[in-house]
C-alpha cells in the first residue's frame, strides 16, 4: 500500500520511513500540512498517518480541508496528546482512529491494516475476489488451492489488485501504489512483479488487456 506520512520531528519520520519501507510499503513523508494537502491533490494513498502538531497549521486542520473536499482517504492520527477530548475530536471531525505517541510499530501495522480493510468493507485480515484470497496478516495469498507468502512487492501488487476486483489498473496506477516519492522505479518493474506472481500460480491469476492494464476477476 502507499502510505502518506504526516509528520515533522524527524527522529519520527526517519523511523517511520525505513519501517514501512523495510516491509514493503511505499511511504511519502510530508512535514507540514500544507505539503500533505499537495500531495493528497495529486496522488491516491491507502492511509494517512497524521500529527496532530504541524508547524505551519494544526492536524485537525488538514483532516478539515479533506474531508470538506470530499477527500474520503483513511486517516489515523498518531500523536503525543493523550487526552480524552483531543480524541474525541479527531474522531468526530473524521478520523479512523488514533494512536499516542510512544506507540509499538507493530501496534501500529495492525491498526493500519484495519483501517484499511474496513475502508474497503471488508470485516478480517482477509480480502478476497472470487478466485484469490489474501491474508494482510499473514502476507499469504491463496489461488486454485495454492497458499504462498509472498515478498512484500508482490504482495503489495496483488493487494493492489484485490482493492479494485474486476478494474483495470494501468501500470501508472499501479506504481502510484508500490512507490514512494524517492524510489527509483524501472520501467519494466510491475511487468517483474506480475511475472514473479504468475510464476507462483499460474498465468491466469492476473489477467491483462495489452496496452491498457491489469486486473483480477471480480
Amino acid at each position: 500500500m502507499r502510505i502518506l506520512l504526516v509528520e515533522d520531528d524527524p527522529l519520527i519520520g526517519r523511523s517511520l520511513t525505513r519501517a514501512f519501507e523495510g516491509s514493503g510499503d511505499a511511504i511519502d513523508w510530508a512535514r507540514t500540512g500544507d505539503d500533505a494537502l499537495a500531495a493528497l491533490s495529486t496522488t491516491p494513498y491507502s492511509i494517512v498517518l497524521l500529527d496532530l502538531g504541524l508547524p505551519d497549521k494544526a492536524g485537525l486542520d488538514v483532516l478539515n480541508d479533506m474531508r470538506r473536499h470530499k477527500d474520503a482517504t483513511p486517516v489515523l492520527i498518531v500523536t503525543a496528546h493523550d487526552d480524552i477530548e483531543t480524541r474525541i475530536t479527531g474522531l468526530d471531525r473524521g478520523a479512523d482512529d488514533y494512536v499516542v505517541k510512544p506507540f509499538d510499530f507493530d501496534e501500529l501495522a495492525a491498526r493500519i491494516r484495519a483501517v484499511v480493510r474496513r475502508h474497503a468493507g471488508h470485516a478480517t485480515s482477509q480480502i478476497h475476489s472470487s478466485e484469490i484470497v489474501l491474508d494482510l496478516a499473514a502476507h499469504q495469498a491463496t489461488y486454485n488451492g495454492i497458499t504462498q507468502t509472498l515478498p512484500a512487492r508482490e504482495f503489495a501488487l496483488l493487494q493492489a489488485l484485490l482493492e479494485r476486483p474486476g478494474v483495470l489498473l494501468s501500470r501508472r496506477q499501479l506504481e502510484d501504489s508500490l512507490y514512494g516519492w524517492g524510489d527509483e522505479v524501472e520501467s519494466n518493474a510491475v511487468d517483474v512483479l506480475i511475472h514473479y506472481i504468475r510464476r507462483r500460480f499460474g498465468n491466469d491469476i492476473i489477467r491483462n488487456v495489452r496496452g491498457v492494464g491489469w486486473m483480477v476477476v471480480k
